[in-house]
């Protein structure tokens, strides 16, 4: 895709996360009506509402183009190019009236491989805050138009390390000795509630490292172009699960240490 174009694209999907975002500023304070809950996680109808207005923006603009969300799919699903969103990243924040919640809009172009897809553009929406993170594949990562970079520490004992629990319990299996064992390590550990804003402050070099197993490639696009682009370093790899991925995002520096608390944590 031309650097005019993908550039386009970009200011396309930020309008678009604009637009939803205001929708989520708007109900606030609203009640939430519920469509689906389970132990570890909420499905609110304005997930729904908030997707479709994205859909209408971004096929609209861009009819030949699939989409991929976390509301379900739309578009031209062949197509070579495709939108990855997560219309409400935090949801359960976003429901009990926490302001951590985020839009989170990904393009992603086809690979020589038919499966495959990457990242060209991104970007994530705190409404809360009024942040917009972005980038483009190859260029610079910013937030609200200023570049961005990750932090330089090499240490654990300074860093602040951001964990998630998917919905499954299997997450939460493999996860809670890893937190165990960073806790008294690393000078905090965080815990945010939603991936798309711990990948970005990762980028920002507000967190240093975000571990997560059974996230959603929704929820981590985005996040993860804008993380790379600010020259951090963002490992997945698929799990079992549609769209699932084990996940290790870290400014670049620390990532040897951390695999090895890690692994002495799962043995």
């Amino acid at each position: 895709m031309k650097a005019a174009l993908l550039k386009n694209a970009l200011d396309c999907a930020a309008s678009a996360a604009r637009r939803a975002g205001d929708l989520m500023l708007r109900n606030r304070s609203a009640r939430k009506k519920i469509n689906e809950q389970t132990q570890y996680d909420i499905k609110l109808e304005l997930d729904v509402r908030c997707q479709r207005m994205i859909e209408k923006s971004l096929l609209g603009a861009y009819p030949t183009t699939a989409l991929l969300g976390e509301e379900g799919i739309a578009g031209q699903k062949e197509a070579d190019l495709r939108w990855v969103v997560d219309p409400i990243d935090g949801t359960v924040n976003f429901t009990y009236g926490i302001p951590h919640a985020c839009v989170s809009i990904a393009l992603q172009e086809r690979t020589d491989s038919a499966c495959d897809f990457e990242t060209i553009a991104g970007a994530v929406l705190d409404p809360f805050c009024n942040e917009l993170w972005t980038a483009i594949k190859g260029g610079a990562a910013k937030l609200n138009g200023k570049k961005i970079q990750v932090s330089k520490r090499n240490q654990l004992e300074e860093a602040i390390v951001a964990i998630g629990f998917a919905k499954q319990t299997e997450s939460l299996k493999e996860n809670l000795p890893v937190f165990n064992a960073l806790v008294p390590r690393v000078r905090k550990m965080r815990m945010m509630g939603a991936a798309a804003l711990s990948l970005t402050y990762v980028a920002t070099g507000r967190f240093d490292v975000y571990i997560e197993s059974g996230i959603r490639l929704w929820d981590i696009a985005a996040a993860g172009l804008v993380l790379e682009c600010a020259g951090g370093e963002f490992w997945r790899r698929p799990i079992a699960g549609a769209h699932a991925y084990r996940m290790l995002a870290n400014n670049g520096l620390l990532r040897g240490k951390i695999e090895r608390v890690i692994s002495d944590a799962r043995a």
